[in-house]
């Protein structure tokens, strides 16, 4: 009795402690959030399954309360923590619950503790992280498992040598971010926020989980289609080298209806026939299901459900000769908007995948076909989103290194920027790894490897190496300037505009043979009070007083386009979705609870670049 009475007074102290811990988070409300983050809580937060394109059935969330603790850059281990902060939201975001910078000489510690589910018994345990900004070393029950550098593309660790036996495991997560004090890759986020660069993005900032695998076990796919060939290539991966005895099954669905099945092997492309095929694209985004089952000696060792679509862009020519973009063969004008995905509360992070699609829907819902997703990588399950509304996507890479300093060294004049051999790798490196961790998404057709000459070097041997990496999609760059004859189009900014790159102006070797695009253009202002993250400073290419002198603007605008188009244009990309920070030249106010201009509205006018011939 006495025995059965210290467990009870036990597990009520863990109850009672466990309940403080969830009580010390709370929402900084210093600055405007949006409504999803209102409804953030530390037991709901980002509960979907995050990997969309490689799915499996079972796994568990680590997204909720961790402890946080932020040192010197020489301490091994804290000896305490700080405090709580909510994962998956950055620590300097409100939705963190801690809303701290930290500074270059620094590390940001997470820990948390996790017990393996009993129905795992006999299964390698994988750690998955979505994104972490920027170097990352995991430890689990002491001893390291892994290391990161990259601050946009997701990596995993297999932890099942680190495991006790039994009972309660740890996890320590040690983050290094030098932020714009550092050459790596970070998009528009500076130690000291001001116009178009905003606030740092430390740490966790994606989705953590963990899923149980057998020992040999489908790592990634990879897969191509050629409608041309009414054929879908498929390259199913392995986790470990040892692929002796195994094989991979492929089966490809329309709905419940099985279309195409095959057989292989492992860690090579195979050819699967998809017989008069649903094409993929704005008005109809069909998507076909694939289940993929890894095989040995006929039994099933591991299973994942994926999925992908029939879609074809390329570049080619009108009527008119004119270069044209292309999707299934067929020119398509592309209008979309600059999507920086940016939240208030928690800056990188939507609070919500519901708040994550919005923006897409918003974008979709106002007449535009395309996004250019600005200096920055989403998570997942935003490109699965637009794969399933039918939202084309520019790819940029993050920017780095002297990036904020873009006027000095690398402008508009062909001039390029002198990294050093370090930061020339770093950009290769996570380059190559986003586009092979993004390469499954369909919506995704334009990499854009650089913008406006941020950090711009290599530009020939950069833009030639995405093209040879990956054919099967278009290449611009680079973005707005300090052109070089590389890629497959010229992309001009012009604000407020509109305008197009010209022949008169650019070099004629520039110019052959390339699409001409308005990579960047509007940017008009109107800022809602009541709405802004800051009192002052807030700005527009061009700022009006009220909806109606904006929409009218905004008309006046499109309306220049259809002649744009007659001489060649074949894509105009709006500033901006929504107003970030001190920009307020969004469609939508920074919080999202204002869309300025009437979706509608914005549609029908909209509507007559898409009729031009």
């Amino acid at each position: 009795m006495k025995t059965r009475n210290i467990l009870i007074s036990a597990l009520a102290f863990l109850a009672f402690t466990g309940s403080l811990m969830a009580q010390s988070w709370t929402l900084n409300t210093d600055h405007i959030v949006s409504k999803w983050a209102k409804e953030v809580k530390p037991e709901n937060v980002h509960q979907e399954y995050p990997r969309p394109q490689l799915e499996r059935s079972n796994w568990q969330n680590l997204n909720g309360l961790w402890q946080y603790a932020i040192t010197a850059t020489d301490v091994e281990q804290p000896a305490s923590f700080d405090g709580q902060i909510l994962v998956p939201f950055a620590v300097e975001s409100a939705l963190s619950g801690v809303k701290k910078r930290i500074k270059a000489n620094q590390l940001l510690w997470y820990k948390r503790s996790f017990t393996v589910p009993k129905n795992w018994k006999g299964k390698n345990v994988v750690l998955n992280f979505g994104a972490v900004d920027w170097e990352t070393n995991v430890y689990v029950n002491g001893q390291k498992v892994g290391s990161h550098q990259g601050g946009f593309d997701p990596f995993s660790f297999d932890i099942t040598h680190a495991l006790n036996r039994s009972g309660e495991q740890e996890i320590v997560v040690s983050v290094w971010d030098p932020s714009s004090e550092g050459t790596q890759p970070r998009g528009k986020q500076v130690t000291k926020p001001r116009g178009i660069w905003y606030t740092p993005v430390s740490g966790i900032w994606q989705t953590v989980w963990m899923e149980p695998v057998a020992k040999q076990s489908i790592a990634s796919v990879r897969v191509t289609p050629d409608i041309d060939k009414n054929e879908l290539t498929v390259q199913v991966n392995a986790k470990q080298q040892n692929i002796a005895g195994y094989k991979v099954k492929v089966e490809a669905f329309d709905g419940a209806t099985k279309v195409a099945t095959l057989t292989g092997e492992l860690n090579k492309k195979l050819a699967l026939t998809i017989e008069n095929a649903k094409l993929w694209s704005p008005e109809n985004p069909f998507l076909y299901d694939l289940k993929l089952t890894l095989l040995k000696k006929s039994k099933k060792m591991d299973e994942v459900k994926s999925y992908f679509a029939m879609r074809k862009i390329s570049k080619g020519k009108d009527a008119n000769g004119h270069e044209r973009l292309m999707l299934n063969n067929k020119v398509v004008f592309q209008l979309g908007t600059l999507d920086q995905g940016w939240w208030p509360g928690g800056l990188y992070t939507a609070p919500s995948d519901e708040a994550l699609k919005y923006d897409i829907e918003v974008t979709k819902n106002s007449g535009f076909n395309m996004i250019r997703k600005h200096v920055k990588v989403e998570p997942a399950r935003w490109y699965y989103h637009c794969d399933k509304m039918g939202m084309l996507v520019w790819q940029d890479m993050p920017s780095g290194d002297k990036s904020a300093d873009w006027r000095g060294p690398s402008g508009y004049d062909g001039r390029e920027m002198k990294r050093t051999a370090q930061s020339a790798h770093q950009f290769k490196k996570e380059w190559k790894q986003i586009m092979d961790n993004f390469y499954h998404f369909p919506s995704i057709v334009m990499w854009v490897p650089f913008n406006e000459a941020w950090g711009q070097f290599n530009t020939v041997e950069i833009i030639k190496w995405t093209m040879k990496y990956d054919p099967s999609r278009l290449v611009n760059g680079p973005s707005g300037g300090n052109f070089f004859p590389a890629g497959h189009t010229v992309d001009q900014h012009q604000y407020p505009g509109p305008g197009m790159p010209d022949a008169n102006i650019h070099a004629p070797n520039i110019m052959k043979g390339r699409v001409l695009v308005l990579g960047e253009f509007g940017g008009l202002g109107l800022p809602i009070k009541g709405h802004l993250w800051q009192k002052d400073r807030n700005w527009g290419y061009r700022n009006y007083d009220d909806r109606t002198q904006l929409v009218n603007s905004y008309q006046k605008l499109i309306d220049r386009i259809p002649a744009l188009i007659k001489k060649g244009l074949a894509a105009a990309i709006y500033t901006q979705t929504t107003d970030v920070e001190g920009e307020v030249n969004g469609l939508m106010t920074y919080d999202r609870e204002v869309i300025k201009m009437e979706e509608k509205k914005v549609k029908s006018i909209n509507e007559q670049v898409f009729h031009v011939k």
